[in-house]
């Protein structure tokens, strides 16, 4: 490491959990935060993809200004924005609306407040891409694998105290959470202002990029243009809209379909979080040794659509016990296509290809989280609570069939093939 002091890996590792624990704490309690204005799953989608629309218009920028102008006070930016938008959140959800300004409901003030809530957050959102950049700073290039194995702890970390706080301290009130997760934020901005010093120094600084680079579409069409990972970014694409429309809309389900309130809701997500992070964190390295990032793939592919199916196929009597398997199963699903379809997209490009291409596909699974809960809302909405559910089945098929290569005109990989 070029910078031993221990407060700046610190102060790094907390604004990443911070990331994730932030938006882990309120995502699984949306749905029971918006029942005083909006039991609409189509209201709930839209506020669910404005974070990911705003972090993904945003992530460009603000890493060419940590480029331009030092890691520190962007972060602290960042952070800062984030707490700003967790407290008007907050806020805005513990406001006796009724009594301040009668009929502000109807007139829809406490929900844009909502949506601006969450826009604020969702551009504050490039607090991980700037601090994994403090780490790529201080890491001697040998040393990067291990110094970006933090961003993995911190996000498993957060993935699985995010729900399970949140839903302990939804018992003593609904926007409860929401106060710890700007706690959680005030303590990270003042450690970051405190603990971490600027580690790109001025002669390493490069000048803002002309307008048209920093357009986020671009980036995509360029990957999605490549002959040789064109077929694998669709299905990565395709997998991240089915999942995170069917994430958007699953809280709300399990509370219409079963009466769940939001402890055992967030217990749910708790599930997901630790079995992703098991298989990610410990299993998968083994796993790719042993069968291949090809079968992998598909593997998980199976593993989603059991999981989807038997989430449809619980009933009131058996639901507890059904969709926590079921969930368990998906969450393994997960965790082996995740980091399997990303090794096959890089095992495609030379050297001089990865970054971008990486990115890229960063970039495709944040354009979902904008695009799968708005349009999972209006199938839920429109279609039938169960719906998103069945769609996203049908997708996993196409995503397999695009990895198999069995669509016409592709051919299909020999058994011992990765790819």
């Amino acid at each position: 490491m070029r910078w031993t002091r221990p407060s700046t890996l610190l102060a790094t590792f907390l604004t990443l959990l911070n990331d994730r624990m932030g938006e882990s704490i309120v995502f699984p309690l949306l749905p029971y935060l918006l029942a005083g204005f909006s039991n609409d799953g189509r209201v709930l989608g839209l506020l669910a993809g404005s974070y990911a629309l705003a972090q993904f218009s945003f992530t460009p920028l603000i890493g060419a200004l940590s480029d331009r102008y030092g890691r520190r006070p962007v972060i602290c930016v960042c952070v800062a924005g984030s707490l700003v938008g967790l407290l008007l959140f907050a806020v805005t959800l513990a406001l006796p609306w009724e009594r301040l300004w009668p009929g502000a409901a109807a007139a829809g003030w406490p929900l844009a407040l909502l949506f601006a809530a969450r826009l604020i957050d969702g551009v504050s959102g490039g607090t991980a891409a700037t601090a994994a950049a403090v780490l790529a700073d201080i890491s001697a290039p040998e040393q990067r694998a291990k110094a970006f194995g933090l961003i993995g702890v911190a996000f498993g970390l957060g993935f699985i105290l995010g729900p399970a706080l949140g839903g302990a301290l939804a018992t003593f009130g609904i926007t409860v959470p929401l106060l710890l997760a700007a706690l959680i934020a005030a303590v990270n901005l003042t450690m970051v202002i405190l603990l971490l010093p600027e580690t790109h120094p001025p002669e390493a600084r490069s000048p803002l990029p002309r307008k048209r680079d920093l357009q986020p579409f671009a980036q995509l069409a360029r990957v999605l243009a490549n002959p040789q990972v064109r077929r694998l970014s669709a299905a990565f694409f395709l997998f991240f809209l089915a999942f995170n429309g069917f994430t958007a809309v699953l809280v709300l389900y399990f509370k219409q379909a079963y009466g769940w309130g939001p402890t055992t809701s967030a217990l749910a997500f708790l599930v997901v979080g630790v079995v992703a992070t098991l298989v990610q964190g410990g299993l998968i390295g083994p796993l790719v040794q042993r069968f291949g990032e090809w079968r992998l793939t598909l593997a998980g592919i199976g593993f989603v659509i059991v999981g989807f199916l038997l989430i449809l196929l619980a009933t009131a009597g058996n639901a507890q016990p059904q969709v926590f398997i079921a969930l368990a199963i998906l969450a393994t699903g997960t965790g082996l296509v995740t980091p399997s379809l990303r090794s096959l997209v890089s095992r495609r490009l030379d050297e001089g290809g990865q970054g971008a291409a990486l990115g890229s596909l960063q970039g495709l699974q944040s354009l979902t989280g904008f695009v799968g809960p708005p349009l999972a809302g209006l199938a839920y909405e429109t279609v039938g609570q169960q719906s998103p559910f069945w769609f996203g089945t049908v997708l996993m098929v196409g995503v397999a069939l695009l990895v198999a290569g069995g669509l016409p005109g592709q051919a299909t990989p020999s058994p011992g093939a990765t790819e």
